[in-house]
């Protein structure tokens, strides 16, 4: 007969044995889809990437966003060594993040996390200058608390559009950094570079803006896929479908992020788009009706004034107001 608890013993032993084997390893996110994370550890073996898995299926903290990590986060693995995979314990606290509303999953989505620089992309030409969308991208930002910085890429092709050149004089007058760079001829890419060095960046624009070519163009042997325009349209062919940290020879850090389309500001409700709109935000609660004021149709808004007195222009008013819009309209479920 076989003695009481022998088998409980055999297995205990065996828990020991395996639990012997695990160790609890920091490593940094590279890359993240919602179930599948790939990061970056460094072993006895030097570094590598890990395949991860959240352990749970959620992570405390984490419940009610769309993805529940990004590139630049640092995170807990229980690892066991030589394994190819891991499981995600938790996320450390972070600096800051960069996400966006995703409307498809009613949650935010995050794409950069600990940034120090936000690198906001745009062309004057193929495809067209969109002002707006990098309004979009400035302001989320500034919600994050991390520093901008206007690119506009392309400047090798001859647009002859004014109004491009007055909109990235507008935003300089207004206290944001300008870079003209062309990834073509390699204009502004030392100055860039300068910029970037040692830092951990974040690359936001739309589709065919040419983020991926600077990349390449500013560290050689990246090979990004580089996407083309579409004739058609003249718009850009999504290449990134989630966002990716590649790690440049200066310690530079940059996060690629999916070229977009549309972009509705995460972390903020319509209410507070005037406290966090740069030149908005000093005639905040000045309006005749205060803090209600829908800066629309009222009498004594001072934003309106603002306008019309140039102060605020006219295209960063109309943003302001569609990014409103965007705003109540995710508030009241539309």
């Amino acid at each position: 007969m076989e003695k009481p608890g022998r088998k409980t013993g055999i297995k205990t032993k065996f828990c020991l044995k395996y639990m012997s084997k695990m160790e609890l390893i920091k490593g940094i996110v590279i890359r993240s889809s919602r179930n599948i994370i790939i990061t970056r550890i460094e072993t006895t073996d030097g570094i590598k990437e890990l395949e991860c898995r959240i352990k749970g299926k959620i992570l405390k903290g984490q419940e009610n966003l769309y993805n529940p990590a990004a590139p630049g986060d640092w995170v807990n693995i229980e690892y066991q060594n030589n394994s190819s995979t891991g499981m995600i314990l938790s996320v450390d606290e972070r600096r800051n993040l960069f996400s966006r509303f995703n409307q498809k999953g009613a949650a935010s989505q995050l794409l950069a996390a600990n940034v120090d620089l936000s690198l906001c992309f745009c062309t004057p030409v193929s495809p067209p200058f969109r002002p707006r969308f990098l309004d979009r991208v400035l302001l989320q930002a500034d919600i994050a608390g991390i520093e901008p910085l206007v690119i506009c890429n392309k400047i090798d092709i001859d647009y002859n559009d004014i109004d491009v050149d007055e909109r990235l004089e507008e935003y300089t007058r207004i206290g944001y950094n300008v870079m003209r760079v062309s990834a073509k001829t390699g204009e502004g890419l030392d100055e860039l570079r300068k910029k970037i060095q040692e830092k951990t960046c974040v690359l936001t624009g739309q589709s065919g803006v040419g983020k991926s070519s600077v990349l390449n163009a500013l560290q050689p042997g990246l090979d990004i896929k580089e996407g083309n325009l579409n004739e058609k349209y003249d718009r850009g062919v999504h290449t990134t479908s989630l966002s990716v940290m590649y790690e440049l020879n200066d310690k530079t850090r940059i996060i690629d992020t999916p070229g977009v389309r549309r972009f509705i500001p995460d972390g903020i409700d319509s209410s507070e788009v005037i406290l966090n709109m740069r030149e908005f935000a000093p005639l905040a609660g000045k309006c005749s009706f205060g803090l209600s004021c829908s800066h629309k149709t009222e009498i004594g808004c001072k934003i309106m004034e603002a306008v019309h007195a140039g102060i605020i222009h006219e295209d960063r008013y109309e943003s302001f107001l569609r990014i409103m819009d965007d705003l109540e309209g995710k508030e009241n479920g539309d």
